[in-house]
């Protein structure tokens, strides 16, 4: 039959998920710490006897030609008195203590010193276990709030959904079921070890991987992805396949695919767009809903393209306080300048009028070189008589009379 102290050894090995060797040494090391306040000055070593259950409590003493310290050193000839003619110098001996008579205080100590051991043993394991799993998705339950941050239940371990990984769209309560991405996993951290989000760019990757089968089969690729959480999102496909869609693909028949993964993050409107390599091709796509008159790259050195749409397409093509056109810029690595087309033709039309004051300056500068001021006003005076007469003359070219009209 096993002995009652090793069965409750395997008990809480299988209860925290740590081996039964991780236990047995929390004890030993347990023991011996609880001792160093009975034996103060010894060298002690505690060994766990897996026959009889039992922990056997020793004290340590290096033999040696003289002693100096009789705590943890004893003579030769001391030591062939205990142990025969076999003992030599250097050796070791161990001599037992008694464990009933350690005190509460002890106990206590022994107590501790095992929950830190199993709860280090825990936190490697986690470690080692989560460490590879950064960037995929896990679903967890909401088991309580601490200011602001969600702590989550996966399995029988705690993770932390933070407050700012946190998607402000989004409110839950205790026992909802989330899912989300792995940012990272701490080592030394005191509480949860494992940061979660619902805001990186990750989460939507993975969900598309997981709706989409052209995705996770890697016949589309998705070349990149932003997001603003709660608001927008824009994911740049492309299809190793030409007669597959990568668009159409991961909208799916009537919407059913990409409407699966909006209503998984609480109503986040998603744009996917086909990526290119034409740079001025990505970003028209990647300005979509709007739709783009012409583009053209002002800097190719410092990424800038300036983009023109219609009147009526501004707004959109701008976005809910720039929103569209950022996450544009963020996804195709532009700075995108986008423009109206009266903007764009008010300007042209300021930059020619520019250059006429200009020529009209030189002009001037030449007659005043020449004619004396009375000659130049009497000459500027009699072309603007000329000009006036010439736009009536055209006026009543174009208005017909009465008599006319009868006819």
């Amino acid at each position: 039959m096993q002995n009652p102290l090793l069965q409750q050894i395997d008990a809480i090995a299988k209860e925290k998920g740590v081996e039964t060797d991780v236990i047995i040494g929390a004890v030993q090391d347990a023991i011996e710490a609880a001792a160093r306040k009975r034996y103060k000055n010894e060298t002690l070593r505690a060994r766990f006897n897996t026959d009889t259950g039992q922990i056997e409590l020793c004290a340590v003493k290096r033999i040696v030609d003289e002693v100096t310290d009789p705590a943890t050193q004893i003579s030769l000839a001391e030591a062939k008195e205990q142990v025969g003619e076999e003992a030599e110098v250097d050796m070791e001996i161990e001599f037992n203590r008694p464990t009933e008579d350690l005190g509460r205080i002890a106990a206590q100590t022994a107590k501790q010193v095992i929950f830190q051991k199993v709860r280090e043993a825990e936190r490697e394991n986690v470690y080692a276990e989560y460490s590879n799993r950064v960037g995929e998705v896990v679903s967890g339950v909401v088991k309580r709030f601490e200011n602001g941050d969600i702590i989550m239940e996966l399995g029988r371990i705690e993770a932390q959904l933070p407050r700012k990984e946190q998607s402000r769209a989004e409110n839950y309560a205790v026992g909802d079921r989330v899912r989300a991405v792995i940012r990272g996993v701490n080592r030394s951290a005191k509480g949860p070890q494992i940061v979660l989000s619902r805001t990186d760019p990750a989460l939507l990757i993975k969900l598309f991987e997981q709706e989409v089968p052209e995705i996770y089969d890697g016949t589309v690729m998705i070349r990149g992805a932003v997001r603003e959480a709660g608001d927008r999102a824009k994911v740049a496909v492309y299809s190793r396949e030409r007669d597959v869609d990568p668009v159409g693909a991961c909208v799916g028949m009537k919407g059913t695919r990409v409407q699966s993964i909006i209503r998984e993050l609480r109503g986040e409107k998603i744009d996917i767009v086909e990526w290119s390599e034409d740079p001025v091709l990505f970003v028209t796509n990647a300005i979509s809903p709007a739709k783009v008159q012409r583009v053209s790259i002002v800097d190719d050195a410092e990424k800038v393209m300036e983009v023109i749409v219609e009147d009526k397409q501004l707004s959109l093509a701008i976005g809910k306080k720039g929103q569209n056109v950022r996450l544009a810029a963020k996804l195709t690595g532009w700075k995108i300048d986008i423009k109206s087309e009266e903007e764009k033709r008010r300007e042209v039309e300021k930059q020619f009028g520019d250059l006429e004051i200009g020529g009209g300056e030189a002009t001037a500068e030449a007659a005043s070189a020449s004619d004396t001021p009375a000659e130049a006003s009497g000459a500027l005076e009699g072309a603007a008589d000329a000009q006036a007469a010439e736009t009536a003359g055209q006026a009543e070219a174009a208005e017909p009379t009465p008599a006319e009209i009868k006819e």
